[in-house]
């Protein structure tokens, strides 16, 4: 699995758009890194909470608003990508009051990582990439508006020093993932699909043919590629025959992601995920993993 990575940032009015760089006794380690100068860390102060707080409701407005003109509540999700309800952190330590995205003794795993990682020291057009392979757990970085220059890998880890990979669920957009390491040392980063890399981590979610479905859910996949299920409004145009091969991934239960990438006539894509149970009928118990 490959997808884009970079060290996450705080959601919390006190944090937000900050990150912290810590030992195991919460002492700042970012200038102990040899990494280019950043921004530091200093939690906001009441004023400044409050016209973040202010920003953050005048832009969810946006996209809500988008969404009604769309009609795009229909199943599959929203149209303009309406955040969803992050509800109250599991760690106020450190998502509140602090949000450490490296945690780590001297000499332990997570101090390796490449300072490319941070948004804030990297160029504007640099782009880092996670790939997690059967053995590796490898950094990638390269200019995003040069892809005729292969990405140099930046960091690597064996997969078998890597505890674990837990999606946070305080996190813009559900994006976080702290990834522990089995010295102790974690890392928090913002990926693309989180879930699903959790999932394939883990062996529990990966990559199958349409072959290896049954029959009933093969049938069902083909009505879906056949007939999307979506409504959207006229004024934002209308849907085009899927032209991409759906993304597949099996469960240890014998359930089946469907992803649809559905091109509409404004030129945009939407994308359309249904679990499919053995007998080809939708797992609705499952919606949440999206």
């Amino acid at each position: 699995m490959r997808v884009e990575v970079a060290f996450a940032t705080g959601i919390a009015p006190p944090v937000a758009g900050l990150h912290s760089f810590r030992d195991t006794k919460r002492h700042d380690i970012e200038t102990q890194l040899g990494w280019p100068p950043g921004p530091g860390f200093t939690p906001r102060s009441r004023p400044d909470r409050v016209g973040v707080r202010a920003l953050d409701i005048a832009l969810l407005g946006i996209p809500r608003l988008l969404n009604i003109i769309a009609n795009a509540g229909a199943a599959g999700g929203t149209l303009f990508g309406e955040p969803a309800d992050v509800g109250k952190p599991r760690e106020p330590e450190n998502e509140v009051d602090d949000f450490p995205v490296m945690w780590a003794a001297p000499g332990d795993t997570a101090r390796t990582l490449p300072w490319q990682l941070d948004p804030a020291r990297r160029p504007k057009a640099y782009r880092t990439e996670l790939v997690l392979t059967d053995q590796r757990l490898v950094i990638l970085g390269g200019d995003e508006d040069d892809e005729s220059v292969p990405a140099e890998e930046l960091w690597a880890a064996a997969r078998d020093a890597v505890s674990q990979i837990e999606r946070m669920p305080y996190s813009e957009g559900g994006s976080d993932v702290r990834v522990r390491f089995t010295d102790g040392s974690w890392t928090r980063w913002k990926v693309q699909e989180p879930l699903k890399l959790a999932g394939r981590f883990r062996n529990d979610r990966l990559p199958v043919a349409e072959g290896d479905l049954t029959p009933e859910q093969r049938e069902r996949l083909a009505a879906l590629v056949a007939s999307p299920p979506l409504q959207i409004s006229r004024s934002i145009g209308k849907m085009l025959p899927v032209t991409e091969p759906p993304s597949l991934e099996g469960f240890s239960d014998g359930t089946v992601m469907v992803e649809l990438q559905v091109p509409l006539s404004n030129g945009t894509m939407w994308t359309v995920t249904r679990y499919l149970s053995p007998d080809g009928t939708d797992d609705i118990t499952k919606d949440s993993l999206q």
